[in-house]
Protein backbone atom coordinates (compact mmCIF):
# COMPACT_ATOMS: atom_id res chain seq x y z
CA UNK A 1 0.00 0.00 0.00
CA UNK A 2 1.34 3.57 -0.31
CA UNK A 3 -0.08 7.31 0.84
CA UNK A 4 0.42 9.97 -1.43
CA UNK A 5 0.00 13.51 -0.37
CA UNK A 6 -1.23 15.82 -3.22
CA UNK A 7 -2.68 18.87 -2.56
CA UNK A 8 -3.97 20.11 -6.40
CA UNK A 9 -5.71 23.60 -6.35
CA UNK A 10 -3.93 24.22 -3.12
CA UNK A 11 -2.69 27.93 -3.04
CA UNK A 12 0.58 27.80 -0.62
CA UNK A 13 2.88 30.77 0.29
CA UNK A 14 6.54 30.15 1.76
CA UNK A 15 8.56 33.36 2.74
CA UNK A 16 11.95 33.20 2.44
CA UNK A 17 12.13 30.54 -0.27
CA UNK A 18 14.79 32.20 -2.28
CA UNK A 19 17.39 29.65 -1.30
CA UNK A 20 18.08 26.95 1.28
CA UNK A 21 15.75 25.37 3.55
CA UNK A 22 12.92 27.88 2.15
CA UNK A 23 13.85 26.98 -1.64
CA UNK A 24 13.04 23.08 -0.10
CA UNK A 25 9.61 23.69 1.46
CA UNK A 26 8.49 25.47 -1.63
CA UNK A 27 9.77 22.67 -4.50
CA UNK A 28 8.23 19.58 -2.12
CA UNK A 29 4.98 21.64 -1.33
CA UNK A 30 4.63 22.06 -5.73
CA UNK A 31 5.85 18.09 -6.14
CA UNK A 32 2.63 17.46 -3.97
CA UNK A 33 0.36 19.50 -6.86
CA UNK A 34 -0.31 22.68 -4.80
CA UNK A 35 0.28 26.03 -6.47
CA UNK A 36 2.84 27.75 -4.29
CA UNK A 37 3.53 31.81 -3.88
CA UNK A 38 7.17 31.70 -3.70
CA UNK A 39 8.07 34.85 -1.47
CA UNK A 40 11.45 36.36 -0.93
CA UNK A 41 13.20 39.48 -0.16
CA UNK A 42 15.64 39.33 -3.35
CA UNK A 43 13.41 39.20 -6.76
CA UNK A 44 15.85 37.62 -8.75
CA UNK A 45 15.80 34.93 -5.74
CA UNK A 46 12.01 34.57 -5.71
CA UNK A 47 11.88 34.74 -9.78
CA UNK A 48 14.64 31.57 -9.37
CA UNK A 49 12.75 29.25 -7.14
CA UNK A 50 9.63 29.87 -8.93
CA UNK A 51 11.44 29.52 -12.51
CA UNK A 52 12.84 26.01 -11.22
CA UNK A 53 9.41 24.91 -9.63
CA UNK A 54 8.07 25.45 -13.15
CA UNK A 55 10.74 23.74 -15.23
CA UNK A 56 9.84 20.51 -13.08
CA UNK A 57 6.57 20.90 -13.89
CA UNK A 58 5.05 22.68 -11.02
CA UNK A 59 3.22 25.49 -10.74
CA UNK A 60 4.83 28.48 -9.14
CA UNK A 61 4.43 32.28 -8.79
CA UNK A 62 7.49 34.75 -7.53
CA UNK A 63 6.10 37.13 -4.75
CA UNK A 64 9.17 39.69 -3.88
CA UNK A 65 8.56 41.64 -0.74
CA UNK A 66 10.18 42.33 2.64
CA UNK A 67 8.14 40.69 5.43
CA UNK A 68 9.30 42.45 7.52
CA UNK A 69 7.60 45.89 6.30
CA UNK A 70 3.70 45.98 6.94
CA UNK A 71 2.71 48.24 3.83
CA UNK A 72 4.96 45.24 1.64
CA UNK A 73 2.89 42.90 3.22
CA UNK A 74 -0.29 44.08 3.23
CA UNK A 75 1.10 44.48 -1.19
CA UNK A 76 1.92 40.90 -1.50
CA UNK A 77 -1.31 39.49 0.46
CA UNK A 78 -3.58 41.43 -1.80
CA UNK A 79 -1.39 40.28 -5.37
CA UNK A 80 -1.34 36.90 -4.20
CA UNK A 81 -5.18 36.94 -3.76
CA UNK A 82 -5.56 38.65 -7.09
CA UNK A 83 -3.05 36.80 -9.17
CA UNK A 84 -3.86 33.06 -7.58
CA UNK A 85 -7.55 33.80 -5.91
CA UNK A 86 -7.09 32.51 -2.33
CA UNK A 87 -4.78 31.14 0.63
CA UNK A 88 -4.52 27.42 1.94
CA UNK A 89 -1.23 26.92 3.34
CA UNK A 90 1.49 29.14 4.66
CA UNK A 91 5.15 28.68 6.03
CA UNK A 92 6.67 31.55 7.76
CA UNK A 93 10.14 30.50 7.04
CA UNK A 94 12.04 33.85 7.04
CA UNK A 95 14.60 34.07 9.68
CA UNK A 96 18.53 33.49 10.55
CA UNK A 97 21.00 36.08 12.01
CA UNK A 98 19.82 38.99 9.15
CA UNK A 99 23.59 39.12 8.53
CA UNK A 100 24.75 39.30 12.34
CA UNK A 101 27.45 37.40 13.63
CA UNK A 102 27.08 35.14 16.65
CA UNK A 103 28.45 37.15 19.57
CA UNK A 104 28.66 37.00 23.08
CA UNK A 105 26.01 38.49 24.73
CA UNK A 106 27.53 41.25 26.34
CA UNK A 107 29.83 41.87 23.22
CA UNK A 108 26.38 42.21 20.91
CA UNK A 109 25.43 45.62 20.03
CA UNK A 110 21.97 46.34 20.80
CA UNK A 111 21.23 47.18 16.93
CA UNK A 112 22.16 43.61 15.93
CA UNK A 113 19.92 42.14 18.05
CA UNK A 114 16.91 44.25 17.70
CA UNK A 115 17.45 43.51 14.04
CA UNK A 116 17.43 39.83 14.72
CA UNK A 117 14.73 39.84 16.47
CA UNK A 118 12.55 41.90 13.71
CA UNK A 119 14.33 39.13 11.13
CA UNK A 120 12.40 36.42 13.35
CA UNK A 121 10.02 36.83 15.69
CA UNK A 122 8.21 40.45 14.24
CA UNK A 123 8.16 38.71 10.53
CA UNK A 124 6.82 35.86 11.72
CA UNK A 125 4.19 37.80 13.78
CA UNK A 126 3.26 40.12 11.11
CA UNK A 127 2.81 37.00 8.68
CA UNK A 128 0.97 35.10 11.03
CA UNK A 129 -1.45 38.04 11.46
CA UNK A 130 -2.01 38.56 7.97
CA UNK A 131 -2.38 35.12 6.96
CA UNK A 132 -5.45 34.46 9.44
CA UNK A 133 -6.96 37.35 8.69
CA UNK A 134 -7.21 35.88 5.22
CA UNK A 135 -8.22 32.20 6.28
CA UNK A 136 -10.53 34.17 8.43
CA UNK A 137 -12.62 36.17 5.51
CA UNK A 138 -12.63 33.01 3.65
CA UNK A 139 -14.20 30.90 6.24
CA UNK A 140 -12.91 27.57 5.42
CA UNK A 141 -9.84 27.33 7.85
CA UNK A 142 -6.25 27.27 6.70
CA UNK A 143 -2.92 25.97 7.77
CA UNK A 144 0.14 28.20 9.40
CA UNK A 145 3.43 26.46 10.05
CA UNK A 146 6.14 28.40 11.49
CA UNK A 147 9.87 27.42 11.42
CA UNK A 148 11.55 27.86 14.14
CA UNK A 149 14.72 26.51 15.49
CA UNK A 150 16.17 23.34 17.81
CA UNK A 151 17.75 26.95 19.73
CA UNK A 152 14.50 27.36 20.65
CA UNK A 153 14.89 24.78 22.91
CA UNK A 154 18.34 24.75 24.40
CA UNK A 155 20.87 27.61 25.67
CA UNK A 156 21.60 29.88 22.44
CA UNK A 157 25.39 30.39 23.28
CA UNK A 158 26.36 33.34 21.19
CA UNK A 159 22.98 33.34 19.60
CA UNK A 160 20.79 35.12 22.38
CA UNK A 161 18.46 36.99 20.41
CA UNK A 162 18.09 34.20 17.76
CA UNK A 163 17.58 31.42 20.65
CA UNK A 164 14.88 34.02 22.07
CA UNK A 165 13.35 35.23 18.97
CA UNK A 166 12.95 31.29 18.17
CA UNK A 167 11.19 30.35 21.58
CA UNK A 168 8.77 33.05 21.43
CA UNK A 169 7.76 31.94 17.82
CA UNK A 170 6.98 28.20 19.49
CA UNK A 171 4.95 30.18 22.50
CA UNK A 172 3.12 32.64 19.23
CA UNK A 173 2.62 29.21 17.95
CA UNK A 174 0.81 27.75 20.81
CA UNK A 175 -1.42 30.79 21.40
CA UNK A 176 -2.49 31.11 17.82
CA UNK A 177 -3.36 27.31 17.93
CA UNK A 178 -5.58 27.91 20.68
CA UNK A 179 -7.03 31.37 19.61
CA UNK A 180 -7.51 30.26 16.10
CA UNK A 181 -8.69 26.75 16.51
CA UNK A 182 -12.57 27.78 16.34
CA UNK A 183 -11.82 28.95 12.71
CA UNK A 184 -10.48 25.94 11.66
CA UNK A 185 -6.99 27.17 11.52
CA UNK A 186 -4.26 24.90 12.19
CA UNK A 187 -0.75 26.31 13.44
CA UNK A 188 2.29 24.77 14.12
CA UNK A 189 5.72 24.87 14.44
CA UNK A 190 9.02 22.73 12.61
CA UNK A 191 12.59 23.10 14.79
CA UNK A 192 14.95 21.98 12.34
CA UNK A 193 18.64 21.32 14.04
CA UNK A 194 21.62 22.32 11.70
CA UNK A 195 20.82 21.70 7.96
CA UNK A 196 23.47 21.55 5.19
CA UNK A 197 22.63 24.40 3.53
CA UNK A 198 25.18 26.60 1.23
CA UNK A 199 24.55 29.38 3.93
CA UNK A 200 25.52 27.38 6.88
CA UNK A 201 28.06 25.67 5.23
CA UNK A 202 29.79 29.22 4.32
CA UNK A 203 29.45 29.70 8.19
CA UNK A 204 30.98 27.06 10.43
CA UNK A 205 32.31 24.99 7.65
CA UNK A 206 32.47 21.26 7.22
CA UNK A 207 34.62 20.39 9.67
CA UNK A 208 32.33 21.66 12.43
CA UNK A 209 29.13 20.48 10.22
CA UNK A 210 31.02 16.44 10.87
CA UNK A 211 31.78 17.00 14.54
CA UNK A 212 27.98 18.20 14.74
CA UNK A 213 26.72 15.21 12.86
CA UNK A 214 28.90 12.93 15.28
CA UNK A 215 27.18 14.44 18.30
CA UNK A 216 23.91 13.65 17.16
CA UNK A 217 22.01 10.02 18.08
CA UNK A 218 21.17 9.92 14.51
CA UNK A 219 24.98 10.96 14.01
CA UNK A 220 23.87 13.16 11.08
CA UNK A 221 22.64 16.62 10.26
CA UNK A 222 19.70 17.32 8.41
CA UNK A 223 18.90 17.91 5.05
CA UNK A 224 17.07 21.02 3.92
CA UNK A 225 14.31 18.61 1.86
CA UNK A 226 13.47 16.76 4.87
CA UNK A 227 11.98 19.66 5.77
CA UNK A 228 10.30 20.49 2.93
CA UNK A 229 8.33 17.06 3.18
CA UNK A 230 7.82 17.47 7.06
CA UNK A 231 6.28 20.88 6.24
CA UNK A 232 4.15 18.78 3.22
CA UNK A 233 3.00 16.29 5.89
CA UNK A 234 2.16 18.76 8.44
CA UNK A 235 -0.27 20.47 5.89
CA UNK A 236 -2.14 17.78 4.42
CA UNK A 237 -5.31 15.86 5.90
CA UNK A 238 -2.89 13.30 7.26
CA UNK A 239 -2.28 15.81 10.51
CA UNK A 240 -5.78 16.89 10.24
CA UNK A 241 -5.87 16.33 14.15
CA UNK A 242 -2.32 17.90 14.68
CA UNK A 243 -2.21 21.47 15.67
CA UNK A 244 -0.55 23.62 18.48
CA UNK A 245 3.16 21.01 17.99
CA UNK A 246 6.42 21.88 17.71
CA UNK A 247 8.26 19.18 15.35
CA UNK A 248 11.35 18.75 16.41
CA UNK A 249 13.34 17.79 12.95
CA UNK A 250 16.69 17.62 14.48
CA UNK A 251 18.61 14.04 14.29
CA UNK A 252 17.79 14.07 17.90
CA UNK A 253 20.11 16.58 18.74
CA UNK A 254 17.31 18.27 21.47
CA UNK A 255 18.08 14.28 23.51
CA UNK A 256 21.65 15.40 24.29
CA UNK A 257 24.86 15.93 22.58
CA UNK A 258 26.86 12.79 22.34
CA UNK A 259 30.68 12.58 23.60
CA UNK A 260 32.79 12.21 20.14
CA UNK A 261 33.71 8.37 21.45
CA UNK A 262 30.81 5.89 22.85
CA UNK A 263 32.01 3.92 25.81
CA UNK A 264 33.37 0.31 24.65
CA UNK A 265 30.53 -2.57 25.59
CA UNK A 266 30.93 -4.64 27.94
CA UNK A 267 30.22 -8.37 27.21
Amino acid sequence: MTIEITMPGSVVLVTGAGAGIGREIATWFARADAIVAVNDIDPVRAADTAARICADGGHAVAFAADVRSDDALDDMFARILTDLGRLDVSVNNVGMMAGRKARAFLDTPLDDAWAVIEQNLHATYRCCRAEATVFARQGQGGVIINVASGEATRPALGLASYGAAKAAIVHLTTTLAVELGPLGIRVNAVAPGTTYTADVAAVIGQEQFDAISRSTPLQRVCEPDELGRLCVVLASDLARCITGQLILADAGAHLGRLPLRLPERED
